[in-house]
């Protein structure tokens, strides 16, 4: 997600597209680990802790690839910023590829692990993986499978569309805004920990009616796993076949977001370096 709202000298392509790989695994590996540990062994029954694992992995990601890469790790941040024209357009599919391939291999290693604990709680709440029952996965977290994926509260469509584009939106204004060198950006060591709390705030805030995705390797690259791992169509069919929603939802998002910050902000900023008038945040 860090990423200059001016252009840069990008780095080679290969290592680039590593550290999107290793930034998104690293991100799953932490968050969906830590809903696990809520989900299979009740040892984090608290949003707040959830939502900070989240926030914290996310900052931990960009610190790990943020230089190497921009830190993207997020296919919705990508597009955005090729949109505006601080990103080649002919790296957004390779980073998408690496940033779904991250996603998938962090939930493998997060099933790894827990894999134990999946057979035992599946036994005490006596499921059979992959079962739905009137179109949804039967279960706590459906089934298991929540641990990887979001599932919606409810099941109106256009609320939960709504719902990942505004929370996507506010991400990429936030993102924005936190990277923007015209603006008052923290730059330096502060920046991932600036946008691992944006995430934070928005988990808290806008995350409680469908698991606040608001990225579509985030979602879809798990899912995928979880499919490979016993829950078969089911992951993708079940809650009326919600997984398309956090894919569009923040891509389309994301897209308002930044443009929301430039046409509101952006545009109206002094140039880069220059000095504040008293009374003003500098950058």
């Amino acid at each position: 997600m860090a990423n200059d709202s001016k252009a840069r000298a990008m780095p080679p392509l290969g290592p680039a597209l590593m550290g999107e790989f290793l930034g998104t695994a690293l991100l799953i590996v932490l968050g969906d680990g830590v809903v696990a540990a809520d989900v299979l062994l009740n040892e984090t029954s608290d949003k707040m802790m959830v939502t900070t694992a989240w926030g914290l992995a996310v900052a931990l990601a960009v610190y790990a690839c943020g230089r190497l890469s921009g830190g993207h790790i997020n296919p919705a941040v990508t597009l955005a910023l090729a949109v505006r024209g601080d990103f080649a357009r002919s790296r957004v599919l390779p980073y998408w590829v690496a940033q779904l391939l991250g996603a998938f291999v962090g939930a493998m290693i997060v099933y790894l692990d827990y894999s134990e604990a999946f057979r035992a709680f599946e036994g005490k709440e006596h499921l059979v993986r992959g079962a739905m029952d009137r179109g949804k996965l039967v279960g706590t977290a459906a089934g298991g499978a929540g641990v990887f994926a979001t599932y919606p509260i409810f099941d109106s469509t256009w609320r939960n569309v709504f719902s990942e584009f505004l929370g996507t939106g506010v991400l990429l204004l936030g993102v924005r805004s936190l990277t923007d060198r015209r603006n008052a950006a923290p730059g330096g060591y502060v920046e991932p920990l600036a946008l691992g709390a944006l995430v934070w705030a928005i988990g808290l805030s806008l995350g409680g009616l469908t698991g606040y995705a608001i990225n579509p390797a985030r979602d879809l690259g798990p899912r995928v796993a979880s499919a490979l791992l016993g829950w078969g169509p089911s992951a993708f069919l079940s809650h009326g076949s919600y997984f398309w929603i956090p894919i569009v939802g923040p891509l389309v998002g994301g897209l308002a977001g930044s443009i929301l910050y430039d046409l509101a902000i952006h545009r109206h900023l002094p140039a880069e370096g220059t000095t504040s008038p008293v009374g003003e945040i500098s950058p």
